[in-house]
């Protein structure tokens, strides 16, 4: 394949804009048939036959040993016979580089049966026996051909093959083939491509399959013949307007294509098909469809294989299709096929930082296609809209969270942790220049979505959605994301084999992400519901606002540092912030109740670790997947309850101790969760469980800085 500096000097801009579509690209169809057209001119170059030729077939015998067995033919009189020249009969050589087009190779891929061209390629280390026998079926059995036949028949130079099948009936000449190539390879197994050479004046060169039109359009036919009879269709073919070109053309209905869509068996894109007229539904010419069949390498190149599902997201220029776009196109694609360890994704936001370039003209087609059996697809989540912005920004926005607002970061003075822990150890809490390959592959929802088993996924699996989604720049729906959410909280406390302790990293993950897709930029998360609202909006956190300790101090009269650094995190938070409590429907205030029972009990639940040696804590004995509507005023008091013991015994124990232990939770807790009465409340059980898991966090991450023991590698202190 020419890299991209090649494929620059092999055309020029007027050869390449020939090439070329006439129109954008306005569907699937269209890109894949760009695609075929780039991939046939950078492996095979043009013209009419180009396109047929299945160089990557044979990829891995080029300019290898004995990689090419070659049948001389001397057809320049009326009695053909193998040459007798000084090359003799057969020539045992190396497959290069420079003869792919000249051997006109075009695989047939099917267990049995001869390629469609005469040149035919071999199983793998085949013994001389077998390489002898296929050696001579280009004669007795491709020259023979029903379709090659009535090939031969129409054509001006029909004869040339006829004299094959001619030669085809001599046995000796066909012993002479056996015994050469034996004596040739001597005993030794090889895997070649075999062909053969033709010379049709006494005084002319021998030439090879591809220097004739008739051994050209004898392949052509026989690979198209294959296309009208797919799906046991005895012809599927007629005349209509090409879908690509817009042309009058013979079409044919259910020909392959990279992405197996259309397929007899597909109902969503053929309902009601019947075989036969197939053509009629999904008119493509013949030419179209080879060249859509020949985009392969790079739509497979631009494809990742996740949660049990192939995510597709081709890249293509929006608008006309000038040279210049469609080489920065191609260029996006070689890399792709030569890197397999970055996405398509990737490979634009290189391109964009390293060159300079605007992504405004790049789109990405974007899809998913789960299989079930044997030729039967789902596809979901199709669109042409895809945009480099969302991947890219998304992946920006999660690191600029994580790495500087005072929700996940401390003050470089402050005394006090950040409200949320952070961890190196953990992809979605420390700044990388790995999240964008997450955020494009999936993995960027693995780490934080319920955990599924890919062998049984569906198309309705979320994870799938939400990677669609964002591929698209299409919203997700913010009750997804807490259902996905709490479902994987709960696993994780409920699985003790596999996870130990309260999952804070998990929830802070998922926090981070929920405030990154609900970036103002972004605006990649919905409801319909207006007291989920306020979880969609941008978070307002500043940039290292945490008050220090000397700004903070513990006072007599009870007040605490950690009293305005939950402050601020609650009004900065959208979803807990009291500026909502009048929206329409708000649950707000039911919410933030939610979330101060869980920081209380996070806050406690680590006193009592770590102060008191206790096993089994309040963050143990009050789990997520225990917190509903009905319980949670029960929960509260038996806290509060606990906190004030805890108080009684630190006053006895230090004697000034000041105020109510945790005072600044638990003040805010009684106003908020006692009035209304939770028997009250409205507020959906994914909603109500996340904040207060969110608040458990929060609290267990909620006390002073230590510098050997900070809150990035440990959620809990024991000063506490």
């Amino acid at each position: 394949m020419l890299s991209p500096e090649a494929f620059r000097k092999a055309y020029s801009d007027e050869e390449l804009a020939t090439e070329l579509p006439d129109s954008p690209i306005g569907s699937l169809r269209d890109l894949q048939y760009l695609y075929g057209k780039l991939y046939t001119l950078a492996t095979t170059g043009g013209g009419e036959y180009a396109s047929y030729l299945t160089p990557d077939a044979a990829n891995d015998l080029i300019d290898t040993d004995d990689s090419l067995i070659v049948v001389r033919v001397d057809a320049s009189s009326e009695e053909p016979q193998l040459a007798d020249d000084g090359l003799g009969p057969v020539q045992v050589t190396r497959y290069t580089e420079d003869l792919i087009q000249q051997v006109g190779h075009c695989k047939y891929p099917a267990a049995r049966g001869i390629d469609h061209s005469v040149t035919h390629q071999a199983g793998r280390n085949s013994d001389p026996e077998k390489l002898a026998r296929y050696a001579k079926e280009r004669l007795t059995k491709w020259a023979v051909d029903e379709v090659v036949e009535k090939t031969a028949d129409k054509h001006v130079d029909g004869w040339i093959i006829d004299l094959l099948a001619t030669l085809g009936e001599d046995e000796t000449a066909l012993d002479t083939i056996e015994e050469t190539i034996t004596r040739k390879l001597g005993g030794e197994s090889t895997t070649s491509l075999l062909t053969v050479q033709v010379k049709t004046e006494p005084d002319g060169e021998y030439q090879w399959p591809g220097d004739f039109d008739v051994f050209n359009e004898a392949m052509r036919q026989r690979k198209i013949s294959k296309l009208v009879t797919k799906n046991k269709a005895n012809d599927s073919s007629g005349d209509a307007t090409d879908l690509v070109t817009g042309r009058p053309a013979r079409t044919v209905g259910t020909s392959e294509d990279p992405q197996n869509y259309f397929l007899g068996k597909q109902l969503e894109k053929f309902p009601g098909l019947d075989i036969e007229n197939a053509w009629r539904s999904h008119p493509i010419s013949e030419d179209a469809a080879i060249t859509v069949m020949n985009a392969e390498t790079f739509v497979e190149a631009c494809t990742y294989r996740t949660f049990g599902a192939k995510v597709y997201y081709l890249p293509y220029v929006f608008g006309r299709l000038t040279t210049q776009k469609v080489r920065r196109l191609y260029g996006l694609l070689y890399r792709s096929v030569k890197d397999d360890d970055t996405t398509p994704i990737e490979q634009a936001y290189e391109d964009e930082r390293e060159r300079d370039l605007d992504d405004r003209d790049l789109r990405f087609y974007v899809s998913a296609v789960m299989p079930h059996q044997m030729s039967r697809y789902d596809v979901f989540g199709e669109t042409l809209n895809g945009r480099l912005h969302y991947p890219k920004e998304l992946a920006f926005t999660h690191n600029r969270l994580v790495e500087s607002v005072s929700a996940f970061n401390r003050a470089p003075d402050a005394m006090w942790t950040a409200p949320l822990p952070t961890n190196k150890k953990w992809g979605l809490l420390e700044t990388n220049d790995e999240q964008l390959h997450a955020v494009s592959t999936g993995w960027y929802f693995y780490q934080t979505f319920a955990e599924r088993d890919d062998d049984e996924a569906d198309a309705d699996d979320p994870r799938i959605e939400a990677l669609v989604s964002v591929l698209s720049g299409e919203a997700i729906a913010v009750d997804v994301l807490l259902e996905e959410y709490v479902t994987r909280i709960i696993a994780e406390q409920t699985d003790d084999e596999k996870h130990e302790g309260f999952p804070s990293f998990l929830i802070a993950s998922q926090f981070a992400q929920l405030c990154a897709l609900a970036d103002g930029n972004l605006d990649l998360l919905k409801t319909t519901d207006p007291s989920k609202a306020p979880i969609t909006r941008e978070p307002t956190y500043d940039t290292y606002t945490m008050p220090t300790l000397e700004d903070y101090p513990i006072i007599p009269d009870g007040g605490h540092p950690a009293a305005p650094k939950l402050e601020s995190f609650i009004n900065e938070t959208p979803a807990l912030s009291p500026d909502h409590d009048d929206d329409k429907e708000s649950v707000t205030p039911q919410r933030r109740g939610a979330f101060l029972l869980g920081a209380l009990v996070g806050d406690i639940g680590s006193y009592q670790e770590y102060s008191e040696g206790r096993s089994t804590t309040l963050v143990d004995q009050y789990p997520v997947k225990s917190i509903t509507r009905s319980r949670i005023k029960k929960v509260t008091q038996e806290t509060v309850a606990k906190t004030l013991t805890y108080t009684r015994q630190e006053k006895k124990q230090r004697g000034n101790y000041p105020g109510t232990k945790a005072e600044h939770i638990v003040e805010r807790l009684r106003k908020t969760i006692l009035n209304p009465d939770p028997d009250e409340w409205e507020i959906e059980t994914d909603d109500l469980r996340f904040y207060y898991a969110l608040g458990v966090t929060y609290g267990m991450n909620d006390h002073p800085w230590n510098e050997t023991n900070s809150n990035t590698d440990d959620p809990t202190e024991e000063n506490h």
